[in-house]
């Protein structure tokens, strides 16, 4: 029996680390803002994030690539200016 499709209603986010140590912090939403979740990357590593009901922002820490549905963005860097 096949499984149920997925759909997200939140935007999509690619962070590609450029160097080791690279770190994505999803945080939340609400009357205080609070980090919810970190992940390290290694250089070369990808995350794909979502935004959702519970994460309202992120951060990105070091050296890395940021792809969304806007562009392209260079975090650590001054590549993008």
């Amino acid at each position: 029996m096949p499984e149920e499709p997925i759909f997200f209603n939140g935007d999509i986010v690619v962070v590609k680390a450029l160097e080791g140590g690279a770190s994505l912090i999803g945080m939340t939403r609400g009357r205080e803002t609070r980090l919810q979740h970190t992940e390290k990357a290694d250089a070369g590593e990808v995350i794909i994030a979502q935004f959702t009901d519970n994460i309202s922002a992120m951060k990105i820490r070091g050296n890395a690539i940021i792809l969304t549905k806007y562009g392209k963005i260079f975090s650590g860097t001054e590549r993008d200016m």
